[in-house]
Order: structure tokens, then C-alpha cells, then sequence
């Protein structure tokens, strides 16, 4: 196969293009991700709050032909799963590995029965109104770079602008620098006068937003539809760009970037019969996860407190 065929200007243009818009949601997710792991906690269950938001946002959509009630839904109900794992976490201080693995797995059985219950089984599965593309005038005109980055749903840039502003707030603001002395020297924080249980508590409510309004916008943004296991583990991944990203909101998008290009390389190249298995190439983005986690790009150390419940006694 000659791959000069393949690789064109005009394959590479929608592969990068495709790449922004996967990388969005799991960017969203890790941006919550990272006050959390900042603070001191780590949300393992992630991956059922995006799976939570993206049902209530598909539900939301559909039943109201608004997919802004959609988002909304998603975030509402990616809050409520926030304070109940933040309420696990912190408070009860059950083992975060061991809550947000189980929640994982209640998310995956309880979004199933609910489509079900709600839609029943249909051989086509039902559509809900998504949020379209917008062409930023003069800027799309761009050779190339338009149509890479000036051709997307406003949810791109409303992300690329969350990141921006979390930066300032994590690395340039008393907020920030009080949600990360609690994930550092807890006890020091304490006696500064900074409750540790409620910072954390409502970082977690906060991630949980984010969370649920990634999967929301993953169904509303990208699919319109919702099917089993619909986040297919972006969970992880965000999981894996916090720590790739050194829990840096700027390094953290420009991972979601390669996660997102490793995904959407996949899909593309299955489309020109890629002479490789199509198993393997929808492993890529979760090989390149493994590669991550693994430690094989360097080690990184984390919160010092991160994981460990704190009491005052």
C-alpha cells in the first residue's frame, strides 16, 4: 500500500481537526481531575460520572429537542455524583481505589437498565438534536489551519478557555494556592485556617460538574446517540493526562491533544484498510495510555498527601 495515498493533505487536515474534537471531553474530565488530585483526592470514579452525564445529557436532549438542556442535565447530574463520591471520600474516608471502582461498575449496569427502561430496545437507536459547528468568519478562511481549528462546536473554545482560566486560578491565585497546600501539607493548612475536609470536599462536587458535562458533551458534541459503555474508558484516560500533564491544566491540554489524535488516527486509518488489524488499531489510544501509567515517560510525583483521608484527631 503506498501510504502517500493515505497521508495527504486533506487526510491529515481531518485527522487533527477530529483530534481537537475527541480530545475535548477527556480535557474537560481531567481539568476536573486536577483540583481534585491537587487538593488531595483521587477520583477514581470518574469514569461513571461521565458515563452518568453522558446518559442524563442524551435524556435531557432528546425529550426536549434542546441540547442545551442536555449539557445542563449532564453537569447537574455529574454534581450530584460529585458530592456523593466527595461525601465517600472525605468524610466517610472509605479507600478511594475501592468506592470509585465500584462506582464505576454501578454507572455501567444502572446508565444501561435506565436507556432500556426509558427508550426500550430499538434495532435503530434513537437520535438526539446535537450541538452544530460554527465557522469563525476570516479565521476559517485560514489555508489548513482554518479548517483545523476554527470549525468546531463553541465547546472547543469554551474548554481551551477553562484551561486558560484554571491556570491562573491554580498557579496564580490564593484559591489555588490554598487547594494545593491542602493536597501538600494538610495538617500546616489546618492551622492556617483553611478547612481541608471542605476544600476537598468541594473540589470533588466541581470535578463532578466537569465530569458529567464531558460526557454530556461527548454524546451532544460528537455521537447524538447513546449506546452501552459510551465513554469506552476516557475515564482512564483523563485519569492518565492528569499525571501526564504533570497536574498542569496547559501540559494537560496539549496531552489530551496526542490521546485524542491517537483516537481519531484509529478511526481514519480503518477507513482506508489500513493493512494492520483493526484490533490493534483500536487499541492506540489505550496502548498509549498503558505507556503512560506505566512510567516508561519518566516518573512523576504527585500531591504528597494525595489518597491519604484527614482528620483533625
Amino acid at each position: 500500500m503506498d501510504l502517500t495515498n493515505i497521508f495527504t493533505v486533506a487526510f491529515l487536515v481531518t485527522w487533527l481537526s477530529a483530534s481537537i474534537r475527541l480530545a475535548i471531553p477527556v480535557m474537560l474530565a481531567a481539568l476536573g481531575e486536577i483540583y481534585n488530585e491537587l487538593a488531595g483526592v483521587m477520583n477514581v470514579g470518574i469514569e461513571g460520572l461521565m458515563l452518568f452525564g453522558a446518559l442524563a445529557g442524551f435524556l435531557g436532549s432528546y425529550y426536549t429537542q434542546n441540547p442545551w438542556v442536555g449539557i445542563l442535565s449532564g453537569m447537574l447530574v455529574g454534581c450530584i455524583g460529585g458530592i456523593f463520591l466527595g461525601w465517600m471520600y472525605v468524610y466517610v474516608q472509605g479507600e478511594q481505589m475501592v468506592v470509585g471502582i465500584v462506582f464505576n461498575l454501578f454507572a455501567a449496569g444502572f446508565t444501561s437498565f435506565t436507556y432500556r427502561a426509558a427508550l426500550g430496545i430499538t434495532t435503530v437507536p434513537p437520535q438526539a438534536p446535537m450541538f452544530k459547528e460554527i465557522e469563525i468568519p476570516f479565521l476559517k478562511d485560514i489555508p489548513v489551519l482554518g479548517q483545523i481549528l476554527f470549525q468546531h462546536n463553541i465547546f472547543v473554545y469554551l474548554v481551551v478557555l477553562m484551561v486558560i482560566i484554571s491556570g491562573v486560578i491554580l498557579y496564580r491565585t490564593k484559591l489555588g494556592l490554598a487547594i494545593r497546600a491542602v493536597g501538600e501539607h494538610p495538617r500546616a493548612t489546618d492551622t492556617a485556617g483553611i478547612n481541608v475536609n471542605r476544600t476537598r470536599f468541594l473540589c470533588m462536587a466541581f470535578a463532578g460538574v466537569l465530569a458529567g458535562f464531558a460526557g454530556a458533551l461527548l454524546v451532544l458534541g460528537q455521537l447524538g446517540i447513546f449506546r452501552d459503555n459510551v465513554t469506552a474508558g476516557r475515564g482512564f484516560i483523563a485519569l492518565a493526562i492528569v499525571i501526564f500533564g504533570r497536574w498542569n491544566p496547559y501540559v494537560a491540554l496539549a496531552s489530551a491533544f496526542i490521546f485524542g489524535a491517537a483516537d481519531s488516527l484509529a478511526m481514519s486509518l480503518q477507513v482506508f484498510e489500513f493493512p494492520l488489524p483493526p484490533q490493534f488499531l483500536l487499541m492506540l489510544p489505550y496502548l498509549t495510555t498503558f505507556i503512560v501509567m506505566s512510567g516508561i515517560t519518566g516518573k512523576v510525583i504527585g500531591p504528597a498527601d494525595m489518597t491519604k483521608p484527614y482528620s483533625r484527631e
